[in-house]
């Protein structure tokens, strides 16, 4: 078990060092986290719903803020370039989140003009198209958790995966507590967060 927390640890610290410096994008993680925690609610009351959430609402603040507002020149607190970190991410990088993506902005087109591709996702009548839309979804985030998971089990080893899935399932509630400042700083008019921890770290 210490292994695994040490390996959760260091996972939490290189993903908040190296992937959040502008304050734009904690920002946008803590909104990401707050609406996560209420899917999370959701999926004891529908699986559907905290879907819709999820994925409307909760990845693509969190994507948005990865995407078009964190720095991609060389970083100068960890001496690294953009390339580098691409490279040694862990999770999912820029390139496999523009497939995650783009097969989530899919669904809704397959709902719509072919649904009997997707309704073997869907209980016995119960295929809306914004019921069937949420649910594919559902099936996409487990999936998307599972795929790079078993990726991580070949490329690395299974605690390094294991620790990556505890830690996306966990990191809302680690981004409130990280970033619930964010928004106070970037209304006072800080763009990049100075990272003085990572230098004293």
């Amino acid at each position: 078990m210490e292994g695994f927390f040490q390996t959760l640890k260091t996972q939490r610290w290189d993903d908040h060092r190296y992937y959040h410096h502008s304050r734009i994008n904690q920002s946008l993680h803590f909104i990401s986290a707050l609406s996560f925690l209420v899917s999370y609610a959701y999926l004891f009351i529908d699986p559907v719903i905290s879907a819709l959430i999820a994925w409307m609402i909760s990845m693509t603040s969190r994507q948005a803020g990865h995407f078009f507002f964190e720095p991609k020149d060389y970083d100068v607190v960890n001496q690294a370039t953009n390339d580098h970190k691409e490279f040694i991410k862990v999770g999912y990088n820029l390139q496999r989140k523009v497939v995650l993506m783009a097969i989530w902005a899919l669904v809704p087109v397959v709902a719509y003009f072919s649904p009997s591709y997707l309704t073997w996702f869907a209980p016995e009548g119960d295929t809306s198209f914004i019921r069937l839309v949420g649910i594919s979804w559902f099936v996409l985030g487990v999936a998307g958790l599972l795929f790079r998971a078993v990726q991580l089990v070949i490329q690395d080893n299974f605690q390094v995966a294991f620790s990556w899935v505890f830690k996306i399932l966990t990191d809302p509630f680690h981004d409130l507590m990280l970033y619930y400042k964010s928004p106070i700083y970037l209304l006072k008019g800080e763009l990049i967060d100075p990272m003085e921890h990572v230098h004293s770290h």
